[in-house]
């Protein structure tokens, strides 16, 4: 609080713990990820160590945003503080993680979001493969043991990740996560794949459940029963698919008191609980 008439500003309030102002927080650095496919630059934010040990390949883990169309590549807090936090402490366990502005994100100008256009998934991966290329070369990264894991849009291409692009990241984590777009709210997919009546071709080219086939790694689904957003049908949905596919290496966390944005500690804890032991399992011990 200021003084009207000037003077020095005081603080009112200090909701921090002591714990919490203990800690040496890891900030993010904004980097640039040059394109191999056309679009430019792809800005992102890097967290890191202070100091790197020379020779040593540090495992990656990718986080992609969701909703598709914001823009979390800033200076401000995070609307993603709970994953900026998760991401400190990855960092301190020796990985390095890469946030990307996709294509798609906003800020960037109209060409950028409407690249996926009739293509949703298939821009975005471009720009994660390309990120993915960035840490190995000018971050120590590990090619060899890199993850990817988001929420809701970052759930959806978690699976496209893993279904597209099989062997490229050990794990992943789908976290509310859209399976097929012709299930999901039309207000939202009609501005990007037209309706399915339409353009049914769109629907299919960006529905991650006609690439499930794909998977060869490990994967986690988590979703909230009674999600009113991405209906936890979609996970159910998948979950038979991978069955009849006879797929191995994933498990379904569910959760029946959460929508689609967690509010119960509880469940907040299990999920970065197991998204992190999915992590140590798959990207510093041989897979199992």
């Amino acid at each position: 609080m200021a003084p009207l008439d000037g003077g020095q500003a005081r603080v009112l309030t200090d909701t921090r713990s002591a714990a919490f102002k203990a800690r040496a927080w890891t900030g993010p650095e904004i980097v640039q990820v040059p394109s191999r496919h056309g679009a430019g630059t792809v800005w992102g934010k890097f967290y890191g160590p202070k100091d790197y040990e020379p020779g040593r390949k540090y495992p990656v883990v990718m986080f992609v945003h969701g909703a598709g169309y914001l823009q979390n590549v800033h200076a401000r807090w995070p609307n993603y503080f709970r994953e900026q936090m998760f991401h400190h402490l990855l960092v301190e366990q020796g990985y390095v993680v890469l946030d990307l502005d996709y294509r798609g994100s906003e800020g960037y100008g109209r060409d950028w979001r409407t690249a996926i256009y009739r293509q949703m998934g298939h821009p975005e991966l471009e720009d994660y493969l390309d990120g993915l290329d960035w840490v190995v070369a000018n971050r120590q990264g590990d090619r060899d043991h890199a993850g990817i894991y988001g929420g809701s849009y970052g759930g959806f291409m978690t699976f496209m990740a893993l279904f597209r692009s099989p062997g490229t990241f050990k794990a992943g984590a789908a976290l509310r996560p859209v399976v097929d777009w012709t299930q999901y709210n039309h207000e939202y997919t009609s501005n990007i794949l037209n309706t399915p009546e339409l353009d049914p071709g769109a629907y299919r080219t960006s529905s991650p459940i006609e690439y499930a086939q794909g998977l060869q790694d490990h994967l986690l689904i988590a979703h909230g029963m009674i999600d009113d957003n991405v209906f936890y049908r979609d996970s159910v949905v998948l979950a038979q698919k991978l069955i009849e596919l006879r797929k191995d290496n994933w498990e379904l966390a569910s959760y029946p008191l959460e929508r689609h944005g967690f509010v119960r500690p509880d469940s907040w804890f299990d999920q970065y609980r197991r998204i992190h032991k999915l992590f140590e399992r798959t990207l510093k011990e041989p897979a199992r």
